[in-house]
Parts: C-alpha cells; structure tokens; sequence
C-alpha cells in the first residue's frame, strides 16, 4: 500500500509514519519543515510544501492509494482551508479513503443532542476556536462523496500504545478521561485495513 500522510511532524503523525514504514509500506509525506522528520527509509518520499498549495498537493499526492491525515489545527483554520484542496487532489487521483484525526469537541453532545460537545456544557474548554475548525473540515467530509473516518480523541497526552481503549461511533466513550498519542496513531492506521468505520465520525478513550 501506498500510504500519503499530512501532519507527518505532528505527535501522531510520527507515530502513524513509524508504524507504516516498519510495516513495510511506502509512504509519501508533505511537510513545510523536512528536518522535523528525523526519519530515514527507502520507503518514504518526503515533499517539502505547504498544504494549502494545490500544486504542492498534486505534486506530492501521485501514485498513492489512500490518505491520512493528522494535521494540527491552528489559529489560521488550516485544516478548514486545505480540507477543499484535498479532496479535490484526491477526485483528481481517483482515491476514495481518507482517515483524519479530530477532536472529541466535534462528536455529539450526550447531555444536549442538538449540539457538539464543544458547544455544549461537557466542554471545559475556554476558546471554541480549534474545534470550529476541526467542525469545518468534518463537514467538508460528510458533504463530499469520499469513504471517510474522522478519529476523535479526547485529552491527548504523549505516550505509547498499551490497548484497551473504547471506540463509539458519534460520541466519546462514557467517563473518558484521556487517551494516548500512541493508542490513537495505531487505532488511526488500523482502519487502512477495516471499512466498519466509514463515513462516521469515532469518539476514541480508555
């Protein structure tokens, strides 16, 4: 499989990237700084560019099978801005998957169903402004014709892949606390292989 992943120098991208290198799959990256990589194989093609340059898209998207990702939102709305472009270079190269990583704030709220958790009152978090745009680039998705998977974790600290965590579609697992970057980074790349995830959005904890 040829895999083309964005967000490759983000926590769970390096930790998406190191798995799929070391099980044998070719990989294509487009990152704006290669030297935050600090991985080398003769399975990864690196391309230096900008995400919201279509042409740095077509360019770095070619020959690919499937996409990920697990790019960070930012105070530009990056992900809302490059979501349009991406899926446009992926209708040029006839790719259907696509796997991003989200946030548990664009899942549905228990407590108030009409709402997202980040609009709701199980947010506890001071500044919506991530979650719009993660909100953004979901809804880009949901709207298009891709066979898509938005992975949603909770409160995301730094640490390894032990197991055991909880997926549900739509909603964040009851009484989540946390989940690990790498947990999500294997659960992400698990669905290369496992269509039960498609066109939903998967709330993800231990």
């Amino acid at each position: 499989m040829h895999i083309y992943l964005l967000g490759a120098t983000g926590r769970v991208g390096q930790e998406i990237l190191k798995t799929a290198l070391n099980d044998g799959h070719q990989v294509s990256v487009l990152v704006r700084s290669p030297e935050k990589l600090g991985i080398e194989s003769n399975l990864l093609t690196v391309y230096e560019g900008n995400v919201l340059n279509e042409g740095d898209l077509l360019n770095s998207m070619k020959d690919s099978d499937v996409v990920i990702s697990a790019l960070n939102t930012d105070k530009n709305d990056t992900l809302s801005k490059s979501m349009p472009l991406i899926i446009k270079t992926m209708a040029h190269y006839s790719l259907t998957k696509i796997i991003t990583i989200g946030t548990a704030g664009i899942l549905n709220s228990r407590v108030e169903p009409k709402l997202y958790r980040f609009q709701s009152s199980e947010s506890k978090r001071k500044t919506t402004t991530a979650a719009e745009d993660h909100l953004a680039a979901y809804l880009l998705l949901r709207e298009s014709d891709l066979d898509w998977t938005v992975v949603c974790p909770t409160y995301l600290p730094d640490g390894v892949e032990i197991g055991g965590y909880r997926t549900e579609i739509d909603f964040l697992p009851e009484n989540s606390k946390k989940i690990s970057v790498g947990d999500t980074a294997s659960f992400a790349y698990s669905l290369l292989f496992d269509s039960t995830f498609i066109k939903n959005r998967v709330g993800i904890a231990y």
